[in-house]
């Protein structure tokens, strides 16, 4: 019998960021993303997903992973029409056996899914997880800095002066689902769900720069259901995880200003919690 995944899942993710910019906006001078109402940080999905496809690609890199089963389609340096009308090739232009074949070679489609239509279409593969938009506990503070140089690029740049932007700290908190529907029909396995979790967890350790230096993940709280359909709803079990700062703190600087708890006596029958860092 296939290992595919039998269960639901919602999680938790929290990572914090300090003297850094998590996630620059190119829309705003690569500054860092911010709800301008509230002040509070956000990051995109695609900004994680990413820190999870390199997480694995790295692992292939070392040996660790069979590349056969885990490749990255979206990385560097693939040309993705090619790709896709190779595998629809291979199978026979069969839309749906070139779409399974894409989700059973590659980690990130039978993941996070993947839009397979720009070349010789094998359709749209819906993922069983899905990230969305972390948003910062508190409201962050962002300056930016201008920065200086040395050198010139040539004879004619007199450019000396630049700028970069920072997020003074921020702890940022990310919900996540799992579904085990859309895990049968990707081939997402058990042992795909243990290594997203790894990836999780180690997201910012092989990710640091100057810009990212101090980004560490710091709780991931996942609630399981016995059910494929779920014992209880999402934002049910989201409110069990509490963030609070700690009594005299007005404007966090670390990790340590804050308590990260969970209410497990109210968590609902058919479900359980596990906190994994």
């Amino acid at each position: 019998m296939d290992n595919y995944i039998k269960n639901r899942y919602d999680f938790v993710f929290l990572y914090d960021v300090k003297d850094g910019n998590p996630n620059g906006d190119p829309d705003f001078d690569n500054q860092p993303r911010i709800d301008f109402e509230t002040r509070e940080g956000l990051v995109s999905d695609v900004c994680i997903k990413r820190k999870v496809r390199n997480y694995i690609q790295l692992k292939n890199e070392a040996g660790e992973l069979d590349a056969s089963k885990y490749g990255i389609f979206i990385r560097q340096g693939n040309i993705l029409n090619d790709i896709i009308n190779s595998v629809k090739k291979n199978a026979d232009n069969d839309e749906k056996k070139g779409r399974m074949n894409m989700c059973d070679k590659y980690f990130d489609i039978r993941t996070f899914g993947a839009v397979l239509s720009t070349g010789e279409s094998l359709g749209v593969v819906r993922g069983p997880v899905q990230f969305v938009f972390s948003r910062s506990v508190d409201a962050i503070d962002s300056r930016t800095h201008s920065i200086t140089r040395c050198c010139v690029v040539d004879n004619a740049d007199s450019t000396t002066f630049g700028n970069k932007s920072t997020v003074s700290y921020g702890l940022y908190r990310m919900p996540g689902f799992v579904s085990a529907f859309d895990g049968e029909k990707c081939h997402f396995t058990e042992e795909d769900l243990s290594l997203l979790w790894e990836s999780l967890k180690n997201a910012f350790e092989n990710d640091h720069s100057a810009a990212r230096g101090e980004m560490n993940a710091r709780a991931l709280v996942v609630f399981k259901h016995e059910s494929k359909l779920g014992n209880a709803r999402s934002a049910q079990l989201f409110d069990l995880v509490k963030v609070e700062k700690k009594d005299g703190v007005e404007f966090p600087r670390s990790f340590e200003d804050y308590i990260v708890s969970v209410d497990k006596e109210h968590v609902p029958a058919g479900v359980s919690v596990e906190e994994m860092i």
